[in-house]
């Protein structure tokens, strides 16, 4: 089954309630891509929410990566995770996913808002975000952004599974290295894959001189049978 509605896009198994998950889309909003991967995941056996993130705080007009950072600095990240909230209560009472637990994953800015979101929101049971911002420049409107995701870890409510690439230009090697560390102290476990040879977005398809395939197959290898594990 798959439906269109004001929250997203939704792909879930033909047979019976099965596993939640709330996808959250990159800066550039929910497109095809996360469509197909929603779709992907919904035939390993998760009824997939992919988010449109954007819902309650309208998109600004950016072309270009750095007006899309400067977007991501200035976008409400209360706002946001309210957005994701509303995605974890649908697939809570909708009935290709009723009763079962809920999980988060999310790509970019949504990695950022996964691992937020596992710190902020009730109902999840696993985090696995890719490639997600962990740390904020200094400076930022404090009613938008509250906490960065390494601060807001303190709460973590569920297990993390998070994927990064060695040579990407947005989040260095060191934030990584202190995710690693932050999830050791957090009430809840974590694992951090690093992939040397792979940069930011790898895991994205239609971006040829991003993708990378041999990455992109691996972290699929790994989090299907987590979400399998921590949604069972």
């Amino acid at each position: 089954m798959q439906d269109e509605s004001a929250l997203g896009f939704l792909a879930a198994p033909d047979a019976g309630p099965s596993p939640g998950v709330v996808m959250i889309p990159d800066v550039w909003g929910l497109s095809d891509h996360y469509r197909d991967l929603a779709a992907r995941l919904s035939a390993e056996g998760f009824t997939v929410l992919a988010i449109d993130p954007y819902r309650k705080t309208g998109k600004d007009d950016f072309s270009e990566p750095a007006e899309a950072m400067g977007w991501i600095a200035r976008l409400s990240d209360p706002l946001v995770l309210e957005t994701v909230q509303d995605g974890i209560d649908h697939l809570g009472t909708h009935a290709a996913s009723a009763g079962r637990k809920i999980g988060v994953t999310g790509f970019c800015m949504g990695g950022q808002y996964a691992l937020l979101s596992a710190c902020a929101c009730r109902g999840l049971s696993a985090c696995a975000p890719f490639y997600g911002m962990v740390r904020y420049a200094e400076g930022l409107d404090s009613e938008k952004k509250p906490r960065q995701p390494l601060d807001a870890l303190e709460d973590l409510g569920c297990s993390v599974l998070g994927f990064y690439g060695e040579q990407d230009a947005i989040i260095p090697v060191s934030d990584v290295a202190a995710l690693r560390e932050a999830l050791i102290a957090a009430p809840q476990s974590g694992e951090v894959v690093l992939y040397p040879g792979a940069g930011h977005a790898f895991m994205n398809d239609t971006r040829e001189a991003l993708y990378r395939e041999a990455a992109a197959t691996d972290a699929w290898s790994k989090l299907v049978p987590y979400l399998a594990s921590a949604l069972a």
